[in-house]
């Protein structure tokens, strides 16, 4: 934050005992950087990159996907079981109420080779084998 906004704008502070520091930086101008923030929640509002965005995520699309499975996805192991037999397979979770933020999601996992299918109204799921081994070796676990 301190390399775009003006100085003294941008603060760190330590919480030693959470383990934590907390950045935050109150400017008028949030708005001109990041377009999507809004009034209202997310889902009820337009959320579409813009022209110069769309430029920085087409170079690093692992970083957006890496971004909405950290906030609003998870990795599990999903277990089905069969009278004879029960099957265990890692596999990748994303939900968002906002159409708009699933389709980039979809989008992009399409860029990147990811094979996707939609589980329900809100829910994208990412299971088969080769595609979670993907994901596995660019998103990594959520810190």
């Amino acid at each position: 934050m301190r390399a775009i906004v003006p100085s003294g704008i941008a603060n760190v502070y330590q919480r030693p005992h959470e383990r934590a520091d907390e950045v935050s930086a109150f400017w008028k101008h949030w708005p001109c950087l990041l377009p999507q923030h809004g009034a209202g929640v997310k889902h009820r509002r337009s959320i579409t990159l813009e022209h110069w965005q769309h430029g920085i995520v087409d170079l690093h699309p692992w970083s957006l996907l890496r971004g909405l499975i950290h906030s609003d996805g998870c990795r599990f192991t999903n277990t089905i079981r069969h009278p004879r037999k029960t099957y265990r397979y890692p596999r990748y979770n994303f939900t968002n109420r906002s159409d708009d933020i699933r389709s980039l999601f979809c989008e992009y996992c399409d860029v990147v080779g990811v094979e996707w299918r939609r589980m329900n109204r809100w829910s994208i799921s990412v299971a088969r084998r080769d595609s979670v081994a993907l994901m596995d070796r660019h998103i990594g676990p959520k810190r």
